[in-house]
């Protein structure tokens, strides 16, 4: 097993689902092979306009051909193991890449920096999650939601054993925290729903990060599976009473008792109002999800 770069591109032309699986051809195959059971480390390209850099990480769990593709390979992610960074890295820094493994004899950056699958190093790959899950920043929880973890001092993030690095990585305290951050940030912390932005007398947020397809349904730590919304949203959404289409039209169910005063609650329009960037955006496939298993219709 060895730790891994997959480098993504938000306008892929490949089958990538980067919480659930990555397409790559042949040439690659045995570099992804040896990810198996590790972690990788998501990187999107310098091309890319406005590049995240490297902006999340997940688990390969197994590899296979793909059946719909002759000649490329699905890298299948553990479900649950996917997480974004709170703070995407760059790729480089004034000193120069923060891959150091890819720089040649010279000093110079090498080829190796196409490749979009490569192995890394231990020291690059802590040095990377160590500025990635870094936040000095965090988003203080809801009034009357649990606090527990958000209060904890920062430390970095430094592991002794491979137990301790997968305890952390999969702590569902520490994940809770990252997805709030992370889709409150996307949506700038206003209710998708209702549009309203609601800041307490203690700077708290009155708005959730709600997953679109549940954690108890293996649905992902990634912030196009999540809504910013308002308690009274989010529990209408839970329990199946609204829902988006693809467009994001708000759906009300026909379980609505009083469908009028729903109307009123959201926003004028009937959308859900979407994130600035596109690659934030709530991902059909999740939507479709949740209309299929929890709205009422």
């Amino acid at each position: 097993m060895s730790y891994c770069v997959f480098m993504h591109r938000s306008d892929s032309i490949y089958d990538d689902s980067p919480a659930e699986r990555y397409q790559f051809p042949k040439q690659y195959l045995g570099r992804a092979e040896a990810s198996v059971g590790s972690w990788i480390i998501y990187l999107e390209p310098t091309k890319v306009a406005g590049t995240r850099g490297y902006f999340a990480i997940a688990r390969v769990q197994r590899i296979i051909p793909d059946p719909k593709a002759p000649d490329m390979y699905l890298a299948l992610i553990e479900p649950g193991s996917y997480l974004d960074f709170p703070s995407p890295v760059p790729f480089s820094d004034g000193d120069g890449p923060i891959e150091r493994g890819l720089l040649n004899e010279q000093g110079k950056l090498s080829g190796r920096a196409q490749s979009a699958v490569r192995p890394i190093s231990p020291q690059d790959f802590h040095r990377i999650i160590e500025r990635g899950l870094d936040d000095h920043e965090p988003l203080l929880p809801r009034v009357g939601a649990p606090a527990a973890g958000f209060e904890e001092a920062q430390v970095p993030y430094l592991f002794e054993q491979q137990r301790d690095r997968v305890q952390y990585f999969t702590s569902r305290t520490m994940r809770d925290r990252v997805f709030r951050k992370i889709v409150l940030r996307a949506y700038n912390e206003t209710c998708a729903i209702t549009g309203l932005k609601l800041i307490n007398g203690g700077g708290r947020a009155e708005v959730d990060a709600a997953h679109i397809r549940p954690v108890q349904a293996n649905g992902p730590d990634i912030v196009n599976n999540g809504l910013a919304l308002s308690g009274t949203a989010h529990w209408m959404f839970d329990r199946g009473l609204i829902s988006l289409d693809d467009d994001l039209k708000i759906l009300i169910s026909r379980q609505v008792n009083d469908v009028d005063r729903v109307r009123g609650f959201i926003n004028k329009t009937g959308f859900a109002f979407a994130p600035d960037r596109a690659v934030d955006r709530p991902h059909p496939h999740f939507l479709k999800w949740h209309r299929e298993n929890c709205f009422k219709n």
